[in-house]
């Protein structure tokens, strides 16, 4: 058999063989879209797509993306230490019905999207660091360092309805280096092995649990894993020009409108997530007169726009703006940096002193590699991190803040708190009140915060 260029696939459904049914679905997950809309996608060893069961009635799905092996492009990496990205699998996806009861892929029941999402899970920044530049290498041949499969199993017990992950799902970048055992042999570029050993094998248990929201981390830009993200992650059409295939196209690949994913209505209040694509903003400020500028203050506008349409809103981006990131000194002092002053730089154009609208009241993100919360005395947004999923660990932040330090200039902070420990968040709604909780690796409560009429109560060290 020959699909697109490869040879064989028998090697690819012979990983299958164990199974009690001769299955070529690999992988099936839900991806939450636009107005409400639920996407099923598979990954299959076939040359044409499964077929979709929805309440009894059958069809096959739609060819997303085909199995070939993209041109090596210019990537973060150097030319030498890069190489073409195989996705030797093809993408297949379809529209779930709004009403449906029961829907199966290949035999394989998929998780259905609700009409009001009560528990939701939230994790980030999760793949296995492998980064020549950084000479950073992490042992991803060890479950007891790289636990991304145990977060996603704890965090699947907890019985989500929806899966929030914030950004940087793929890490392994680089060839792990010769007699490097805690990585050796580990696939690494941009192609699809690193994103079955990265992202969907260690989070089968989650994504079998619940439907998924994708956001984009600057590890899926397009001189990154862009490529793969807009494969498989995306909930929009998989289109020429935004695939990340060629450079000269990056300025579309790197830049997506943002959206929303409806929460529902509860105790008379209804809300939404805000998807925003920070994927290409840099840690330093832009020039008004930069094109990225352009774009990211349209996209800001469009924000406004849309959290307008509900009572309570969850922005949600990968680059925090209203949290710190670490710098630990050769001294042993350490300084806290604040929120990523591009963005704060364009949102001040709209938002002079909040950055975010009125109906914003929690924002969530990831890129520092730790867990935070940040609330506020002044009138801006809670802004919670994740970024603490298994990727290699930030050092903490002191939790007690230097007198008059500030994620931002206008911002008052009430309370701050912070952990490295691997883990994740489970948000919780109950009427017109939210509960947002860290939680270790073991399920352990680590910090809890009550939102309810633009307020926040925190509590830390709970078990």
């Amino acid at each position: 058999m020959t699909v697109s260029g490869f040879c064989t696939l028998s090697t690819y459904a012979a990983e299958k063989s164990h199974t009690s049914h001769a299955s070529t679905t690999v992988s099936t997950w839900v991806v939450m879209g636009e107005n409400g809309q639920s996407v099923v996608r598979s990954l299959s060893t076939a040359a044409q797509c499964p077929m979709l069961k929805q309440d009894g009635k059958s069809k096959r799905m739609l060819l997303r993306a085909p199995a070939e092996t993209m041109a090596q492009r210019k990537t973060a990496s150097s030319e030498v230490d890069s190489k073409p990205s195989a996705f030797p699998l093809i993408t297949c996806e379809a529209n779930l019905l709004p009403s449906v009861k029961k829907a199966k892929v290949d035999g394989v029941s998929v998780p259905l999207a609700k009409s009001v999402f009560q528990r939701i899970v939230v994790i980030g920044d999760t793949g296995c660091r492998m980064k020549k530049a950084d000479d950073a290498f992490q042992a991803c041949n060890d479950n007891a360092q790289w636990v991304f499969n145990e977060v996603a199993k704890k965090a699947a017990s907890m019985k989500p309805d929806l899966v929030i992950h914030l950004g940087d799902y793929h890490y392994r970048e680089n060839v792990c280096p010769d007699g490097n055992q805690g990585c050796s042999d580990s696939p690494w570029g941009y192609g699809y092995d690193v994103w079955k050993a990265d992202f969907f094998e260690p989070a089968k248990p989650l994504l079998q649990a619940a439907p998924w929201v994708m956001v984009r981390g600057n590890h899926e830009s397009c001189s990154r894993a862009g490529q793969g993200y807009w494969r498989f992650l995306d909930p929009r059409p998989y289109v020429a020009g935004r695939d990340c295939d060629l450079e000269q196209n990056d300025m579309i690949g790197d830049y997506s409108e943002p959206y929303a994913v409806k929460l529902g209505r509860s105790g008379g209040q209804t809300a939404q997530l805000i998807v925003f694509d920070s994927s290409k903003v840099p840690g330093k400020k832009l020039k008004k007169e930069d094109a990225a500028f352009a774009i990211f203050s349209e996209q800001f506008a469009k924000v406004d726009d849309i959290a307008e349409a509900a009572d309570f809103n969850i922005f949600m981006n990968h680059h925090p703006s209203l949290g710190f990131a670490a710098s630990h000194k050769a001294d042993g002092s350490v300084e806290f940096k604040p929120g990523n002053q591009t963005l704060q730089a364009v949102m001040q154009g709209r938002h002079p002193k909040r950055l975010f609208p009125a109906k914003v009241q929690a924002v969530l993100s990831g890129h520092v590699h730790l867990f935070q919360a940040v609330s506020f005395s002044s009138d801006h947004p809670t802004q919670f991190g994740s970024g603490n999923g298994g990727t290699a660990m930030d050092k903490p932040l002191p939790n007690q803040l230097p007198e008059n330090v500030t994620p931002f200039e206008s911002a008052v902070v009430d309370h701050f708190s912070n952990s490295n420990q691997v883990g994740f968040m489970l948000i919780e709604r109950k009427r017109d009140r939210w509960i947002m909780s860290a939680f270790d690796k073991e399920g352990n409560r680590m910090t809890q915060c009550k939102l309810q009429n633009a307020k926040t109560n925190c509590t830390t060290n709970l078990k």
